[in-house]
């Protein structure tokens, strides 16, 4: 019995909760509405997920900042790179709300609790600026509120960057140590996930059957599509802006998305990154060390584009419609909750709860959506780390005359 429990730790996350899945959907085809029992084992998860989420963002968010070095090489390189970053993101987002609002996946689901009475209220745009801004850090510890939070964290980052070299050097450190900590916390809580989302899985075949695999299909499609896009974008942008061929880059930084698909990770991957960068594509290491690490915090396109489309599936689903200027919220939002995301599995679906939270959406659907998060997840993590290597690529040539050596 240990050497078998010793096998099956063996193999990789991304397997075991492929495997409890697929266990999951029987076990919920087989008992259906019965399978509700499991529903438990899922709300544990999410919960688990959930409290780990405002420290792993806080600390995340310092520790990015200050591995900036300096105030100068924030000013200088980080002002280029961080617009790029927001430049694109912000079209992730919009392309992922356009490919789900023309598919309309969400209008197939039915939810079996009833949504809250003020489901899909918006704040108000001037009041929304004016929380941003936290009065008493404590209380928003306290009550969760993530936006104050992360403008905390930024003004505290800079700040940082601002003391002298020794103090800063250990707080830097602090930092990083503390953001591993609760990097590690959701590894520990992810070794549930396998059998936790094997659980969501059977709820959710359990409870709506066939009719959940016509709008899911649609979703993932929907989602894969947008990301597709973004990739096309990138390789426009690859072109005109460093004139470095897209086939010769993809070539050479094939290895990339192999790692980005096995683990499902911008931090784990951002060793094969760095090693790309430097040996294969050749870029100067005085801007792959920085813009990559910042990247792998800052950057999320392909996580963008999955919370646009969870929050658009869901709204679909309960009838929710949004006008242009709430979309427009609804982005900035987005990339204020997005910066946070830990880099790490898993850790877009604690947004995507936060993000669905934050629009008084049920977490519902965000937990069906669990059940085949892995699936979504591996087209993030690839646009995610594949969009720091073309910012890399097009800051190189900008900033210090990078060109490509084609074989």
């Amino acid at each position: 019995m240990r050497e078998l429990i010793k096998r099956y730790f063996k193999i990789s996350l991304a397997t075991r909760i492929l495997i409890w899945m697929v266990i999951g959907v029987v076990i919920g085809w087989l008992m259906k509405e019965q399978a509700e029992i499991f529903k438990p084992l899922g709300d544990v998860f999410i919960k688990l997920l959930l409290m780990a989420a405002i420290p792993l963002v806080f600390f995340n968010l310092l520790a990015g900042l200050t591995a900036m070095g300096d105030v100068k090489t924030f000013g200088k390189v980080g002002i280029k790179v961080l617009a790029f970053y927001l430049v694109t993101t912000s079209m992730a987002m919009a392309v992922g709300i356009v490919i789900m609002s023309w598919l309309r996946a969400g209008e197939g689901m039915t939810l079996s609790e009833t949504p809250p009475e003020n489901i899909g209220a918006m704040p108000n745009l001037g009041d929304l600026f004016m929380e941003m801004i936290p009065s008493n850090i404590f209380e928003s510890f306290a009550n969760g509120n993530l936006v104050q939070i992360v403008i905390f964290a930024v003004i505290l980052g800079i700040v940082t960057l601002m003391m002298p070299e020794d103090k800063k050097s250990k707080l830097e450190k602090g930092y990083q140590l503390l953001a591993e900590l609760m990097r590690k916390m959701v590894d520990v809580i992810m070794y549930l996930a396998p059998v936790c989302l094997g659980a969501l899985a059977a709820y959710t075949v359990g409870i709506y059957g066939a009719q959940i695999f016509g709008p899911l299909a649609k979703f993932i499609g929907g989602i894969y599509l947008a990301q597709f896009l973004m990739v096309c974008f990138y390789m426009f942008l690859l072109l005109g802006l460093s004139k470095t061929s897209p086939i010769w880059f993809l070539k050479k930084t094939a290895p990339l998305y192999a790692t980005t698909v096995a683990t499902c990770s911008s931090l784990a991957s951002l060793v094969v990154s760095m090693n790309i960068a430097g040996k294969k594509l050749k870029l100067p290491e005085s801007i792959y060390s920085f813009t990559l690490p910042l990247g792998a915090q800052f950057n999320k396109d392909g996580t963008s584009i999955m919370l646009t489309g969870v929050l658009i599936f869901t709204a679909q689903a309960t009838s929710v419609h949004f006008d242009l200027p709430e979309l427009l919220q609804i982005i900035l939002v987005g990339l204020i909750l997005v910066e946070g995301s830990g880099g790490i599995p898993g850790g877009g679906l604690v947004v995507a709860m936060i993000f669905a939270q934050a629009f008084n959406l049920p977490l519902e659907i965000v937990a069906i959506v669990g059940g085949i998060y892995r699936l979504i997840d591996m087209g993030n993590t690839t646009v995610n780390c594949m969009g720091d290597m073309v910012a890399t690529t097009i800051i190189s040539r900008m900033d210090r005359g990078w060109r490509p050596e084609y074989d």
